[in-house]
């Protein structure tokens, strides 16, 4: 008998605690959510945020107010949210930078892989090599060719030391088994404006900032860094198509919270953005960005940023790209 008593009471507690989640669930939000974008605004991983949220927003009919707070290549940002309340108020909308952090930087004020919950991605976009017409160029394979008949004459530009730009480039450039000079830069208008100049031999972007300047024929695309072409350059090859087996680096973003967030929030949060994922006008607008949508479950994106945190680590080593 006190047995089956227990075993009673035992289920009595797991309905009211399961009851007590769905309640919170149903009654979340309450007020405003902030989503923190850890980079400056106009940027591919903001404006993919507005654009996503905004739908969020409207279905869930609560106000989420996106901040723009960069630093320390997003860590100040990141550190904010790890500290956060758990309670689905404060979330951020990270990428591909948030693994290059882990292997750039010698201490962290979080530590990646314990502190967060991954919600749901939002999507990938492929990063497209371009070139200024100057260097005359009218394939990735002549300027591979080039690189390797002066060796470590060739330099390339980043967005600074780690960003998704600087991954892209020396994937490809240890694929192509070439030498080449790494020349960073405090952002991507700064690294354009020397391709263009003819002073940078080349340099990997999102495809969404190199459309415009490619269309104007002010910079040349040799490649895509991805397993298929981009939509917006359908002519314009995968490294894969050109022979490099491993230079594809797909630029990832998504949506985060501080850990132990409950369930049924996560849950909430991951329905909803996957629904706006598939609303036309979003679409249609990530579309012109590059951003192909992502569909996964809060623990498949989990599995998938924590394999791309080791792949990174993998990448660092073999480019020599130290912490400091």
């Amino acid at each position: 008998m006190p047995l089956l008593l227990k075993s009673i009471g035992t289920a009595l507690l797991t309905a009211m605690l399961a009851a007590s989640h769905t309640a919170v669930a149903q009654s979340w939000p309450t007020r405003n959510i902030t989503a923190i974008v850890p980079f400056a605004p106009g940027n591919a991983n903001d404006l993919a945020a507005r654009i996503v949220l905004d739908q969020v927003s409207r279905q869930m009919g609560a106000t989420i107010v996106i901040e723009n707070r960069g630093g320390a290549g997003g860590t100040i940002a990141v550190a904010q949210t790890a500290r956060a309340a758990p309670d689905g108020y404060t979330i951020v909308v990270h990428s591909s930078s948030f693994s290059s952090a882990y292997v750039t930087h010698k201490t962290l004020p979080y530590d990646t892989l314990k502190d967060f919950t991954a919600i749901v991605p939002i999507g990938t976009q492929p990063t497209v090599l371009v070139v200024a017409p100057s260097k005359g160029f009218k394939t990735a394979q002549e300027l591979i060719a080039a690189a390797k008949a002066k060796p470590g004459a060739m330099n390339f530009a980043s967005a600074g030391r780690g960003a998704a730009s600087h991954l892209a480039a020396e994937r490809f450039r240890l694929a192509a088994g070439i030498q080449a000079q790494h020349v960073p830069f405090r952002g991507p208008v700064e690294a354009l404006t020397e391709v263009m100049a003819g002073r940078i031999d080349f340099y990997f972007l999102p495809v969404s900032p190199a459309l415009p300047l490619i269309q104007e024929g002010k910079v040349v695309a040799l490649a895509v860094s991805s397993e298929k072409r981009a939509a917006q350059l359908p002519n314009v090859p995968t490294t894969q198509e050109i022979g490099l087996k491993d230079a594809a680096y797909v630029f990832w973003n998504g949506l985060f919270g501080p850990a132990k967030m409950p369930p049924e929030i996560v849950k909430r949060l991951h329905g909803e953005t996957q629904k706006a994922l598939q609303v036309p006008s979003v679409v249609e607008r990530l579309a012109k960005l590059g951003v192909e949508p992502l569909f996964q479950s809060p623990e498949e994106f989990d599995k998938y940023f924590k394999a791309d945190v080791l792949d990174t680590v993998k990448l660092a080593e073999q480019a020599g790209i130290e912490r400091q």
